[in-house]
């Protein structure tokens, strides 16, 4: 049998395929691609002895390397079938070869064989891992195992085309290792990990809801008592990052995969800015990529090592959402914990006036499709009694503000608001509706909510539990979310600003009043030109793209990180305010236009921005941006990042000194209203 023909990263397969749908989304289990699990190895084990052995002037310098490879230890604490641990234990046996062929380039053959000839290869005894999956964590030996086999015959092969007798023979494989106390079915996170000089990985990732659902609530506990200073909006991941800092000693290096969310809000703060802030290095990077892999997420990937490194260092992005997407590269003094090539805006501050309740809010989220009817069949329920309308709503979503020709409401939302059970039972037909909908699924919710607390109860008598579905319970014929704070400030006005809460492309628009917004908008209750073209222009748009969170590609907007930090300006002038205002409602008038002439949507009208050439709405949106930087005072070579970073910085420390700022919303200098009519009404 010819195994050189084998490769160990097809047991990543057969531990992918051996596990079901849910087993791999309870484990957050993504399986890594060579091109990707390269992108780890090479800066972070590669490199650096490659350097280390190219800068070696002696016969002595070169034998200290070779046993210092021998001796290398590395681990993957979330090693899954192992394909980690196999890359590694390859690229150690081609730096060997490195080694080897420049001892015999630069010193007699007599020499080599003087202090080879006994010569050892790298064992598998230098690789460790983990993983909680037990059949994962027999692939994983037995790829270590032929990892052994295969390294003997490409040193035998390479020495042979050198000319190098080594004394070595295939036989040297044998026999197998035993390597029950170098890989382990354990949970990494709740376990001593082994002393190794490296560390490797792509550890589980999972969002915060999904972790709860996956691994229940009794594990997430232990695991909060393990790390108590991570959010508990964290990625699952993250864990993994800050417990491998945690573990590094001075000068050794670490390189993980994670969900590209590791760079943003809540899990940057419990990972990278953590590793920043503690003598941590980001030496190279993927701020975002497609991965690779079958599951459809983006993916961030860091190297790093615990204390300085000089020279310049590597931050690569692939920009777009397919997997031939074109790749960019800088080289940069530092990378920043947002892995960001932009100027670092992630430690902007909170203003008060921003955040005070009324600037921002989330729409509604019904919970349950039981609440959601037809807008033909709602339009005629209404009909037959007008009384429905006061709780029968048009509600509009995202893609059908940005993605429909007319931006119309599908679907009307059954809202009885703050009003009890009694009477909500007087709109019958409605209410009835919800009864035998919603009300079934949520008392089957709330006992899965009562066996995974009193699970959790049982492995921790103090252990936190959750009320979430109980509540929705005691309130079943109410949507989950129904943004009172919200309806309340779009009442007292005619239209208010929307952009889509998960979007790629600068998109407001104006919504009437009557219409409730999805949880997929973002509502802003302005109705003034002047803001919608301060949200609407390049300024607000750069500030949210490097504050934001994403998922998968597409740009999150979020209230507590793009909106309540972002710096108003200050001090415009008149004419600068009826600049904005006249520029912002001329570039809606003239979106109508083009919007009607050429029968398309808002996100194609927008996407037909990305082609090179002219186009009337760029101009448009060019003079709105211009009017906007003149109202900030920014002049043109000056960095508008820094600048309103910098503005934050000062803002916030005016509102701490007890001065006052001005915040979001029309300028109080402004003598006008600049309220115009234009805005999506229900047809």
């Amino acid at each position: 049998e010819d195994w050189s023909k084998v490769n160990p990263a097809i047991f990543g397969t057969i531990f992918q395929d051996s596990m079901d749908e849910g087993a791999r989304h309870a484990f957050g289990a993504h399986f890594t691609s060579e091109t990707d699990i390269l992108r780890v190895i090479n800066p972070t084990i590669v490199y650096p002895w490659r350097e280390k052995i190219d800068k070696a002037k002696t016969l002595k310098e070169l034998i200290a390397i070779r046993n210092e490879i021998t001796e290398f230890k590395i681990l993957d604490p979330a090693c899954g079938s192992g394909n980690f641990l196999y890359v590694s234990y390859r690229e150690l046996v081609k730096l060997e070869i490195r080694l080897l062929t420049k001892i015999k380039a630069e010193y007699s053959l007599k020499e080599f064989k003087k202090y080879f000839r006994d010569s050892s290869l790298i064992s598998p005894h230098q690789f460790y891992g983990i993983d909680r999956d037990r059949f994962g964590v027999e692939l994983a030996k037995v790829t270590l195992m032929l990892a052994k086999k295969l390294a003997i015959d490409e040193v035998l092969e390479a020495m042979e085309d050198k000319q190098i007798p080594l004394g070595l023979t295939e036989d040297q494989a044998l026999p197998l290792d035993n390597l029950d106390d170098f890989i382990q079915a354990k949970d990494a996170l709740l376990v001593s990990w082994p002393k190794v000089n490296a560390i490797i990985g792509n550890p589980p990732y999972q969002s915060k809801n999904k972790i709860q659902q996956e691994l229940g609530l009794a594990y997430i506990n232990k695991v909060r008592d393990r790390f108590p200073d991570i959010p508990g909006l964290a990625d699952y991941c993250v864990y993994w990052f800050r417990k491998t800092h945690d573990e590094l000693k001075e000068g050794q290096r670490a390189g993980l995969v994670g969900t590209n969310t590791i760079r943003q809000n809540y899990s940057r703060i419990g990972g990278l800015d953590y590793i920043v802030e503690n003598d941590g290095t980001i030496i190279e990077a993927v701020s975002s990529q497609v991965w690779s892999g079958e599951a459809v997420v983006h993916v961030s990937i860091v190297n790093w090592k615990k204390g300085k490194q000089k020279g310049k260092k590597k931050l690569f992005l692939q920009k777009g959402d397919a997997k031939s997407s074109p790749w960019i590269m800088e080289e940069l003094n530092q990378i920043n914990s947002a892995l960001s090539f932009e100027f670092d805006i992630s430690k902007a501050l909170k203003l008060k006036v921003n955040a005070k309740k009324g600037g921002c809010f989330q729409g509604q989220t019904h919970g349950h499709k039981g609440f959601l009817i037809k807008a033909n069949e709602a339009k005629l329920i209404i009909n037959q009694n007008k009384t429905y309308s006061d709780v029968l709503k048009p509600m509009l979503t995202a893609d059908e503000l940005i993605g429909e020709l007319n931006s119309q409401p599908k679907r009307y939302v059954i809202d009885f608001s703050r009003r009890d059970l009694l009477t909500s039972q007087a709109y019958k037909k409605l209410f009835k509706i919800v009864e035998q909908t919603v009300l079934p699924d949520r008392e089957t919710a709330a006992k899965k909510e009562k066996e995974r607390n009193k699970e959790a109860k049982a492995d921790n008598p103090n252990a936190k539990t959750n009320k979430h579905h109980a509540n929705f319970l005691a309130n079943w014929w109410l949507l989950s979310y129904a943004r009172e704070d919200m309806k309340k400030a779009i009442k007292r006005l005619n239209r208010y600003i929307v952009c889509a809460q998960v979007t790629k492309r600068p998109i407001f628009e104006f919504i009437e009043a009557d219409i409730n917004p999805n949880a997929a908008l973002i509502i802003f209750p302005f109705e003034d030109d002047y803001t919608f073209g301060i949200l609407q222009s390049d300024t607000h748009w750069k500030w949210f793209l490097n504050r934001c969170s994403t998922l998968k590609g597409d740009y999150r907007y979020t209230s507590n990180t793009v909106f309540d930090s972002f710096p108003w300006p200050q001090d415009p002038t008149i004419n600068q305010i009826k600049k904005v205002g006249a520029s912002a409602k001329k570039l809606r008038e003239l979106r109508t236009t083009l919007r009607k002439k050429h029968n398309i949507s808002l996100r194609n009208l927008y996407r037909s921005l990305e082609n090179p050439g002219k186009h009337p709405l760029k101009e448009a949106h060019k003079e709105l941006n211009n009017a906007v930087i003149e109202s900030y005072g920014v002049k043109k070579k000056e960095d508008l990042l820094e600048i309103l970073f910098d503005l934050n910085l000062q803002l916030a420390k005016d509102e701490k000194d007890g001065r006052s700022i001005i915040g979001p919303g029309l300028h109080p200098k402004a003598k006008e209203k600049f309220i115009s009519k234009d805005c999506v009404s229900v047809s």
